[in-house]
């Protein structure tokens, strides 16, 4: 699909109708879509809509919920900590922009001037933030069976491709692969511990390009770089 990164185009009945087709559910109310698609940055300069945050805050909670709920029916043979990673693999803010751009939601969102001028189009966070609004609207618009039914048509296939790599799905794999692309650096974790041997928690920060980018705590140096990990992936992919 063809994302449009800086012409500011008007959200017309037919892209909302193309961009419906394309995720499978029409809409009884078609301002759930329209607000979904709503910028910060567009309704800063048109006062009086409402973005779409709240619909993002819902779709994220439905999002995870279902994820999960796929994973754990389809993966009998995985243990809480894959099926947690399974789910983190898809539910992160790289993963959903991924999708975002297969439904060419670029075209669709309703941009601030400036942040379309800047490609914000193309930007993980923006894209990842109206797909998660998106479900939010499905939800509200037809219930729990469509909000389902979406998210097995946009993420199903996701999911098992993340299944079949689920062995080196690991965060501290996926930031050196971000930090790659981002700073052409790798990511470097500085560990400290403290307590007695036999209670040991170890924290870890995480440093990219001289900056400390996440933290994370656990009962071993593994886990603990994990959990920087994590939290370093998130932040830098919502800046990006």
């Amino acid at each position: 699909m063809t994302q449009t990164s800086a012409v500011s185009l008007p959200l017309t009945d037919d892209l909302l109708d193309g961009l419906s087709d394309r995720i499978g559910h029409r809409f009884a109310d078609a301002g759930l879509l329209r607000r979904a698609m709503a910028h910060r940055s567009w309704c800063a300069e048109h006062p009086g809509n409402l973005s779409n945050e709240r619909l993002e805050f819902l779709g994220d909670a439905v999002l995870g919920w279902m994820i999960a709920d796929i994973a754990y029916r389809e993966h009998h043979e995985l243990p809480e900590g894959k099926l947690t990673d399974l789910r983190k693999s898809v539910v992160n803010a790289s993963a959903l922009a991924e999708v975002a751009v297969t439904i060419d939601l670029g075209p669709c969102l309703l941009l601030g001037k400036g942040e379309s001028a800047a490609g914000g189009r193309l930007k993980p966070s923006i894209l990842s933030d109206a797909l998660e609004a998106v479900i939010g609207a499905v939800y509200l618009d037809g219930g729990v069976v469509a909000a389902a039914r979406l998210i097995e048509h946009l993420f199903t296939g996701p999911l098992e491709r993340a299944a079949k790599q689920l062995d080196r799905l690991d965060f501290k794999t996926l930031l050196q692969e971000l930090t790659a692309r981002m700073f052409d650096a790798a990511p470097v974790y500085v560990v400290s511990e403290k307590g007695p041997d036999h209670q040991k928690t170890f924290t870890a920060t995480v440093v990219v390009a001289g900056r400390p980018v996440g933290e994370g705590t656990g009962r071993s140096k593994k886990v603990a770089e994990q959990a920087a990990a994590m939290a370093a992936h998130t932040l830098l992919t919502t800046e990006s």
